[in-house]
Parts: structure tokens; C-alpha cells; sequence
């Protein structure tokens, strides 16, 4: 954000991070204080680059997209699921409907790790140690199930091209213990959300902090959790064909805007992703999980978006003849969200600041996706779209 007349009402900065035991990411706040509170934010982020798209130039497609689950260790399932999806769009592939039920059930159980997380450190920030411990102990099952579903308790490595790895699939046992596991869950999870919308420390601590407009949460471009947490509409479940023709479910919508709503919607999406999972293993196709018979070669550019935990996600890349990626591109939705905050958080109280931009659940791992370096330029200069479409495809 960071306004020049704003910056020079401000009485004092404070600087926060690269590493601060509130942010438990590395990316740095400056926040401009008056009389303790924010008038204005600048969040600086980039520290995290590891080159994984330019990785990805020239390897072979599948071995590609598994590379493609190593961006993030909390939502590592729907990058490889997105970027597989994207490969099937571009060169037709079919996909078997039992498939498309499986990497729907591994999304939502990520997701629900991947929310459940958040709470955990949300509460944690809040000094309410017994509520986080909580979060992480109602994670663990989550964890359990991935790795009963997948063999895995981090990468799962589901979705393969035409389908899911066979290691994957659900059997009639396999089924039988996870809705087991899903209903006491559930239950839990029922009972605690309810504890927690009604505590009155923790409600009075966020009910009236980090005010994002429904207004602002469309200029500045907050996605998933925290753009629903403001009064905005859309979830790319409810558009993309492997849930929307599937699946019944709720998208979570709260008109308040501030840090108990976009808690509250991470609550709330947890019962939600529970739903879906029970539905998706009720209703599992009986019929083989994978389609062999494809071929790879050339591909034009392919899109993909789907709904990941922390919001929209997007793949994109075309292919040569021999079925190796020529340019990869992956935007996820923390860098987005973060910008929003940098709005939320002005008029907070300075320790009120931290609590509001860690509320819209940053993943730096998952942000850092390039880094341009020009020898040739003696100063700072704007990248404009062309630039972008230029450096994207390497024309340099």
C-alpha cells in the first residue's frame, strides 16, 4: 500500500519480521503508526524463491507435475491435481469418474488440514493455547487419513495423468474406516466450532479488527476464505465440473469482513469439506481409476484453475512434441491476499496489526514464484504486461 501522504503523517515505522513469532513466515511489515495505530502498511515478500517453474523447463511432463508438488507442503495435492488437470484439458484426455471422486476427496481433506493449521496458529497468536492445542489435535486424524488414503502424511502424490495412482484407490475396507473416521470428526469438530463462535475472549479479541470491505476485497484482489469472509460470492468449486456435477454443498459467505469472520469461514468450511468427502465416498463409481490410453505430444497453452484452501489457484503451460514442458506458469493465492491485509490493518491498534495480516493465512512458500534479474539496469524500473508475457515465455 504504502501511501507517501500517509507515510508522512505516520509518527513513527515499525518494522516486523523477516522472522517474527507472529508472522511464522519470512516476509517483512513495515507498519506506519500514529499514536499506536496503523495509518498506513507495506508488506515485503521474495525471500522464499526456489526457481521450481524454471525447474520445470524441458523436464518431461510427469515428471513435471509430481515436481509441482513440492511448491507447498500444506497444499501440495492441488498444485499436482490442477497442473494434471490442466494437461488433460489441453490433449482431451478422459478421466474415469471414480478418479475425479478421489482427488476430490484428497482436496478436501487438505483442505481441511490446511484450515485446521490456520486455527491452530490463529489461537496460538491469541494466547489461547487450549484451543490451538485443540486444532492440531483434530489434525491429526486429518493426517492419518491422508496417509490411509494415499501413503503419505505431506506429499500424496494422488493424481496421476488419466487418473490417480492405483496405491490411491479406495476399496471397500479403505471406505468403510474413513467415513468411520470422518463421523467422530465431525462430531468433534461440530462441538468445537460452536465453542469457539461463542467464547467471549476469543470473539471480543477479533470481532472488530481487520475490516476489509466487500468493496476492497474486490480491488485488491482477496481470494478463497478471506474474500468469502467479506460478502463476496465465488468459489471455483462451484464452477469446475468435478464438484460442481457431483457434489451438494454450501459455500461459507459472512458479510463482516473482519478477523472473527475469516476465522469463522475456515471453521465453518471444515464441516463443509466433511460433507463432501462423505458424498464422494457414498457415491465412488464402481469402475477402474485411471485411463492408459492416451498419448502425449504437442500442446498449445492450457489453463486451469480450481479452488485451493487459501483460494483460486492457476496453472498454465504448453508442450512440445515429445511431451516436454516448454513453459510452466503457477500463480497462487497468498501473494493476492496479502495486499489485501496491507489495506485490512490500517486503523488497527499496532497489536492488533500482526493478528489482522496473519489472518488471511500467508503461504510464502507458495507466493515466491519469480524473480527477474536484469545486470543490464542500473535502476528499479516497472514490468509491464508485455514484460511479464516476454519473461513468462522466455524470450529473453
Amino acid at each position: 500500500m504504502a501511501d507517501v501522504d500517509r507515510k508522512d503523517r505516520a509518527e513513527v515505522e515499525v518494522p516486523l519480521g523477516m522472522v517474527h513469532s507472529a508472522l511464522l513466515e519470512p516476509f517483512r511489515i513495515r507498519l506506519f503508526v500514529d499514536d499506536e495505530v496503523v495509518v498506513d502498511a507495506e508488506i515485503t515478500y521474495d525471500t522464499a524463491h526456489r526457481g521450481i517453474e524454471r525447474m520445470m523447463e524441458g523436464m518431461p511432463v510427469q515428471k513435471g507435475l509430481i515436481l509441482t508438488e513440492r511448491i507447498c507442503g500444506i497444499c501440495s495435492h492441488i498444485h499436482i491435481w490442477n497442473g494434471t488437470r490442466m494437461v488433460e484439458r489441453g490433449l482431451g484426455i478422459e478421466v474415469p469418474q471414480r478418479a475425479h471422486h478421489i482427488r476430490v476427496i484428497g482436496n478436501e481433506m487438505e483442505r481441511l488440514h490446511s484450515h485446521l493449521l490456520y486455527l491452530g496458529h490463529a489461537f496460538e497468536i491469541l494466547g489461547h493455547e487450549t484451543f490451538s492445542m485443540r486444532c492440531f489435535m483434530f489434525r491429526e486424524p486429518v493426517q492419518n487419513m491422508l496417509f490411509f488414503l494415499s501413503g503419505n502424511r505431506v506429499h500424496y502424490t494422488i493424481p496421476v495423468i488419466g487418473g490417480i495412482r492405483p496405491r490411491c484407490d479406495i476399496d471397500k475396507d479403505k471406505k468403510q474406516t474413513l467415513l468411520a473416521m470422518l463421523k467422530s470428526l465431525d462430531e468433534e469438530l461440530k462441538a468445537f466450532g460452536n465453542r469457539v463462535i461463542n467464547d467471549t475472549l476469543i470473539v471480543s479479541r477479533i470481532k472488530d479488527i481487520g475490516y476489509l470491505s466487500k468493496e476492497d476485497a474486490i480491488k485488491y484482489g482477496a481470494l478463497g476464505p478471506n474474500m468469502r469472509a467479506s460478502g463476496v460470492n465465488f468459489d471455483w468449486r462451484i464452477k469446475v465440473p468435478e464438484y460442481k456435477d457431483n457434489f451438494d454443498f454450501e459455500v461459507i459467505v459472512r458479510e463482516g469482513g473482519t478477523v472473527l469472520d475469516r476465522v469463522a469461514c475456515r471453521l465453518f468450511e471444515c464441516l463443509e469439506s466433511i460433507k463432501i468427502i462423505k458424498q464422494a465416498l457414498e457415491t465412488l463409481p464402481d469402475e477402474e481409476p485411471i485411463n492408459v490410453g492416451y498419448e502425449l505430444g504437442r500442446m498449445g497453452y492450457s489453463t486451469s484453475y480450481n479452488e485451493a484452501a487459501r483460494g483460486e489457484i492457476y496453472d498454465s503451460c504448453s508442450l512440445d512434441d515429445l511431451g516436454r514442458i516448454q513453459s510452466y506458469i503457477n500463480r497462487t493465492p497468498s501473494m493476492s491476499s496479502l495486499s489485501a491485509m496491507e489495506v485490512s490493518c490500517i486503523g488497527d491498534h499496532l497489536t492488533d496489526a500482526t493478528i489482522t495480516i496473519v489472518s488471511c493465512d500467508p503461504c510464502l512458500t507458495c507466493t515466491n514464484r519469480v524473480t527477474v534479474v536484469d545486470e543490464n539496469k542500473d535502476k528499479e524500473y516497472i514490468l509491464e504486461p508485455e514484460d511479464i508475457r516476454r519473461l513468462a515465455r522466455r524470450k529473453i
